[in-house]
């Protein structure tokens, strides 16, 4: 019989619990670090985006521009099979991984003005300034019949 402390918390419960939750059995865990840290610099004529992306390919990265928003995102999966001689499992992990961060650049900004590069887990993305341009009230007279 387990007895709980002063507390209401049984010892085996906080033990399983510290167990389990052990950097040792919980490699590379995604919640563990901060993703996708990104650094924004303000040039002159435009801004510069710097996500780091470490252990991503150039094929994981999706950058996409829609209704004044950039998004990156970056997907990645590994899979570690490993058998002994007669093909029975020692080991089978999988893990697929997903970030995504946005940003607002503006309505005004379209896909070509963006700029991307992507190297030694560094995504840069330039994106220009434009000044915002008011929208002309256009009015419309309507032809009335009768």
């Amino acid at each position: 019989m387990l007895l709980t402390d002063i507390f209401g918390r049984s010892f085996m419960d906080d033990f399983f619990e510290d167990f389990a939750n052990s950097s040792y059995y919980r490699p590379n865990r995604i919640g563990s670090i901060p993703a996708m840290k990104a650094d924004v610099q303000d040039l002159d004529n435009a801004y510069q985006i710097d996500l780091d992306l470490p252990g991503f390919r150039k094929e994981d990265l999706h950058a996409e521009l829609k209704d004044g928003y950039l998004t990156i995102k970056a997907t990645r999966e590994n899979s570690n099979d490993e058998k002994d001689s007669q093909g029975r499992y020692i080991r089978q992990e999988r893990y697929t991984g997903h970030y995504q961060r946005s940003f607002y650049v503006g309505e005004d900004i379209t896909q070509e003005d963006v700029h991307a590069a992507f190297e030694n887990g560094v995504l840069k993305l330039t994106v220009p300034k434009k000044e915002v341009q008011p929208k002309i009230n256009e009015s419309k007279t309507i032809l009335i019949e009768g």
